[in-house]
């Protein structure tokens, strides 16, 4: 019995080895985002605004301090009535899509091409087009598909999408419930389109250095990829393989059990 007990203990002591080596351990500077160094932040949100893409969908509403005068430019859709509050009137507003040439179709206007400039941009130079009509005109664009996605170690991974374009990759993360105690912080994958080609960037939450970065602040459509540490690809191994395991250290107990008779 002394001998089995030994064995036991021996094999005991080895299961406990193998499941260690199927995980490692954490450190604070693999877990705080952020971490504080000599480097000093001098990203601007102007220096990153997302500029219109083709297919980008918009809201596009010319104001005027005669209402009237607007109506042309601004048509409303047949659901539309007077009892309907302004926040319900601006909803059915018709959206614009920018075609393959980065132009939008207009009322009175015709195209105007959009594609490539900033939000901003947009509305001055539809402003200076509207001019030749109405006095003083306002212009107010907003993005209707302005859409992040994030997958990986995250809490809540999916797609969003947002009302204004101002969002920065940390404030994405928070959507999706923040990364899991599984995520890699320092190589964050963000997937952006420009110009119609794929590219690929990696962020490290972990440095301050990543708030400098052209990637801080997203742009539509980004995917944000968040990678699982190496325990978690490692328990993942474990669960593949835990019945062949159990198996294994089954007949090594029974093999130690005849030969101790």
């Amino acid at each position: 019995m002394r001998v089995f007990s030994k064995y036991s203990c021996a094999l005991g002591l080895f299961c406990t080895l193998v499941l260690a080596l199927f995980n490692s351990c954490g450190s604070r500077k693999n877990m705080v985002y952020l971490q504080n160094d000599s480097t000093r932040i001098n990203t601007f949100y102007g220096q990153y605004v997302p500029k219109i893409q083709v297919n980008d969908i918009l809201t596009i509403v010319v104001t005027a301090a005669d209402p009237k005068v607007t109506a042309p430019f601004n048509p409303v859709s047949s659901m539309a009535s007077g009892n309907m509050t302004q926040a319900v009137d601006l909803a059915l507003r018709p959206t614009y899509t920018v075609d393959k040439n980065g132009d939008v179709t207009l009322p009175m206007l015709g195209k105007v091409n959009v594609a490539g400039l900033t939000r901003i941009e947009a509305i001055d130079k539809i402003r200076v087009e509207l001019s030749q009509y109405i006095k003083d005109p306002g212009v107010n664009i907003n993005f209707n598909n302005f859409r992040i996605s994030v997958l990986g170690e995250v809490a809540k991974p999916g797609s969003f999408t947002l009302p204004t374009e101002r969002l920065t990759v940390l404030e994405a993360l928070s959507m999706a419930g923040d990364l899991t105690i599984r995520g890699v912080r320092h190589n964050v994958l963000l997937i952006r389109e420009i110009d119609g080609q794929k590219t690929m960037h990696r962020l490290d939450l972990t440095k301050q250095s990543t708030m400098n970065s052209p990637y801080y602040y997203l742009a539509q459509n980004d995917v944000i990829y968040v990678e699982p540490n190496k325990s978690q690809i490692n328990n993942s191994k474990l669960g593949a393989n835990s019945n062949i395991i159990i198996s294994i250290a089954s007949l090594l107990i029974t093999v130690i059990s005849v030969l101790t008779r």
